[in-house]
């Protein structure tokens, strides 16, 4: 009996992967739940476990090559009498075998007796009118939305049909294939240099371009004074690396101060969302906070979720980022480290920006960045001059949900508060 196996959903939002490494080759043994390949998505890097023992008899896709969930990865002749595994979404390479799978999904194993992929391209439908173009996840999606897939064009490998299709037919915006159409060609003149986009940067353009020309934004300023936290971080910071073994550095104060304030404003804590049907809309406004922080990595740029973070303290928060931005670095992230997102903050000032117009990322209302600090002479007292620290707090937000006077009370109380840091305040 020979089987296929395809690439399985890996999260929620992740329609795609790209092939890193072949770990196994044609007319290779492999056991039932060995690593045959590893795959990169937006996400993370996971291992795929073979659902039989056999042998490897052909590769479908080449290292490198990007595949749409669902896609045919390889064939495997199996081993006579055994039952295929039901295959759970793959877990991160670098992490430990100890660390708990998720709930299982429904098995990435299509199998026929000549090898030829279940549900491929060449027959059968969807339940749309259309050929079977599109994964059971993107054709579920379609008809959560109502979404004739016989009407979408395709913009994944083949004509493929994914996600950003479906939900850009809902919008009435062109589907990724549409602005691959529009798209400017550049030819490279004699000694350019041609880089290939990699999945990350490619998920990357697309959300931002999402958001960018679906979500109005708008933008405020403000800055603040923080002398004080200064000079706290200053006689801290030696004895929280010798407590914690960690840095402590001016995020986490960032942080508190952002998820202490979003509790009294829910407008900064929510989502835009569509109704299905186009009749309207609605705002949700989410009940936890779940603060992205972005992470600049050699991959491109992630936003880890701290969970919950109005519930952590300075040095919970310090700690928890430290733990996530070094998984970030390592490769190490999971599924659930980078999802539950419902506002970000950006740390741009590490790189020497005094002032910033960050995106707001698909699915939130608002994203504040934190500027470098700057010693500056400042009015003071009555009429007095002094040498100050002051930081720019910049805040871009979605003007669908908020208005500048929402925007601006929010922005007033981040600030009061990292102005309220002093030599007393406590990290615990």
């Amino acid at each position: 009996m020979t089987y296929t196996l395809t690439l399985p959903e890996v999260g929620e939002t992740v329609t795609e992967g790209t092939i890193e490494k072949w770990l196994k080759a044609p007319g290779d043994e492999v056991r039932k739940y060995e690593p045959i390949v590893e795959i990169n998505t937006d996400k993370v890097n996971v291992e795929l476990p073979s659902p039989v023992s056999g042998t490897v008899a052909q590769l479908l896709a080449q290292e490198g090559e990007t595949v749409p969930i669902g896609a045919a990865l390889c064939t495997i002749d199996e081993v006579a009498g055994e039952t295929p595994a039901e295959i759970a979404p793959p877990q991160p390479t670098e992490e430990p075998a100890a660390v708990k799978a998720p709930e299982p999904a429904p098995a990435a194993v299509s199998t026929s007796a000549d090898g030829a992929e279940a549900g491929s391209e060449t027959g059968g439908g969807d339940g749309h009118g259309a050929p079977n173009r599109a994964t059971p996840r993107v054709r579920r999606v379609a008809e959560e939305l109502g979404v004739d897939l016989a009407q979408v064009t395709g913009s994944g490998p083949g004509g493929r049909i994914v996600e950003d299709d479906v939900r850009a037919a809902v919008a009435g915006a062109p589907g990724r294939g549409d602005e691959k159409e529009r798209a400017p060609v550049v030819a490279p003149a004699a000694g350019d240099e041609t880089v290939a986009v990699t999945s990350i940067r490619r998920t990357i353009a697309q959300r931002m371009s999402q958001s960018a020309f679906t979500a109005p934004h708008a933008w405020l300023v403000v800055e603040a004074d923080v002398t004080h936290l200064v000079r706290l971080r200053s006689a801290q910071k030696e004895a929280f690396r010798d407590r914690h073994g960690a840095d402590l550095t001016y995020l986490p104060f960032a942080a508190h101060a952002v998820s202490q304030a979003l509790l009294g404003h829910p407008y900064l804590n929510a989502s835009w969302s569509e109704d299905p049907d186009g009749a309207g809309a609605k705002i949700i406004l989410h009940k936890s906070i779940g603060l992205g922080v972005a992470v600049a990595t050699e991959r491109g740029l992630i936003v880890p979720v701290v969970r919950d973070a109005d519930r952590l303290s300075i040095t919970g928060l310090a700690l928890a980022m430290a733990e996530l931005g070094e998984k970030a670095h390592t490769n190490k992230l999971q599924l659930d480290d980078v999802q539950g997102g419902t506002f970000t903050l950006d740390n741009t000032g590490a790189f020497g920006s005094v002032v910033s117009m960050p995106i707001v990322n698909l699915g939130q209302s608002a994203i504040i960045s934190l500027e470098a600090i700057r010693k500056l002479p400042r009015v003071v007292g009555d009429d007095g001059i002094a040498v100050r620290s002051v930081v720019n707090l910049c805040l871009s937000f979605d003007h669908r949900i908020l208005d500048g006077h929402q925007a601006g009370a929010f922005l007033g109380e981040v600030k009061a508060r990292l102005e309220a840091f002093g030599p007393d305040s406590g990290l615990d």
